[in-house]
């Protein structure tokens, strides 16, 4: 997930990327030309080199491998939603039309190919709707360059109507859980009436450099720093989008990604899966998404939350620390807290089946099933 931190790791990998291969460069030049005579400058030139094309091979060798590694499937059961905004919303169906029905919203950075776990481990009792944030996935970014949560929340009710009458359970991940908070304090009636519960994943309630590691720094960096870094990714994306692939090769993104969001109990293909789904969206709509994560609170709306709601977060999470999650559940009148052990902001994944275990079992009493 892309979370404000995350930027600032992508713009040091991206710099130490540009250094470490400009430097093998330069060894070898001078080499070549002389004057660095060893043979021993030669070799450190070209491991250098080598390394920053095949740098991830490793990192990956040395994790573990999974029986059952992540995917990017997609369905072919999808409608797609023009929004007045110019974007197009791409929504993928699961499971028997006739199931009680989950809707989930991923976070910022991947888009629903997020969800490959939960497709299979939910789908043996729920109907689930997946949907592409605008500007990610197969979805069409808006015209109007409106990024903002609002705007997502909106879209969120329109992918809502594709459910039918029947009530739904909404989920969202990390940015998709703040989605649902928007989505509360914007459409309160739906609440009860469509939508019997709510599971918030790995979230926050208000600006997430303030529940994030090392947020007092953050926060100090957020105007004289970040948001210019931001605007600055936004200017040239193109360059960001070929340093953000040359630290993929290297393996820096994918150890800032173990770092962020796992826990190091992470198979090497959902390393690699989480790693490369982020490294797809354009640096400059992500920045722009990231900007309007910066102006979020919803911290009034926790207590005007109406329906039931579980609140699930791993409990070495560091881009959206357990307390903002304790404190959710604690300040929504019906939530309950589930916290995954061990698990970071990728949870969903590096603890898959312990989470649809959870979701599952709210979401039949949410709906008044049967197991």
């Amino acid at each position: 997930m892309i979370m404000p931190l995350d930027f600032l790791l992508r713009w040091l990998s991206g710099l130490l990327t540009v250094a470490w291969l400009g430097g093998a460069g330069y060894i070898l030049y001078r080499w070549h030309e002389g004057e660095l005579v060893s043979d021993h400058w030669l070799i450190l030139g070209a491991v250098m080199l080598l390394w920053s094309f095949l740098g991830f091979l490793p990192i990956l060798l040395f994790r573990r491998s999974g029986r059952d590694e992540p995917k990017p499937i997609r369905s072919n059961q999808t409608q797609r939603l023009a929004r007045p905004d110019g974007s197009e919303i791409h929504v993928e169906f699961y499971g028997d039309d006739q199931a009680p029905t989950i809707i989930l919203t991923h976070g910022w950075g991947p888009d629903s190919l997020i969800w490959y776990y939960a497709k299979k481990q939910l789908t043996d009792q729920f109907r689930v709707i997946v949907w592409d944030l605008p500007g990610l996935g197969k979805s069409k970014k808006p015209k109007n360059r409106d990024y903002s949560l609002e705007k997502y929340a909106r879209d969120l009710e329109a992918v809502l109507d594709l459910a039918g009458d029947q009530p739904v359970l909404l989920l969202g991940h990390s940015m998709g859980g703040m989605i649902l908070l928007t989505f509360c304090r914007l459409f309160p009636e739906q609440l009860k009436r469509r939508v019997a519960g709510l599971v918030i994943v790995d979230s926050t309630y208000t600006n997430p450099l303030k529940t994030t590691i090392l947020s007092k720094l953050l926060l100090a960096l957020q105007k004289p720093v970040l948001e210019p870094l931001l605007y600055l990714s936004i200017a040239l994306s193109p360059v960001l989008w070929l340093t953000s692939w040359l630290s993929y090769l290297n393996g820096l993104t994918l150890l800032t990604t173990e770092i962020s969001g796992f826990t190091g109990k992470e198979t090497r293909g959902q390393l690699n899966f989480a790693t490369l789904i982020g490294l797809k969206a354009s640096p400059g709509v992500l920045a722009r998404g990231t900007l309007a994560m910066l102006r979020f609170n919803e911290t009034e709306t926790l207590a005007q939350i109406s329906i039931p709601t579980l609140v699930v977060v791993g409990k070495s999470d560091i881009a959206t620390r357990p307390f903002a999650n304790q404190r959710i559940s604690e300040q929504v009148p019906q939530a309950e807290l589930a916290v995954l052990t061990p698990g970071g902001h990728m949870g969903l994944m590096e603890r898959n089946q312990q989470f649809a275990e959870v979701v599952r079992t709210f979401g039949v009493a949410c709906l008044g099933l049967k197991r």
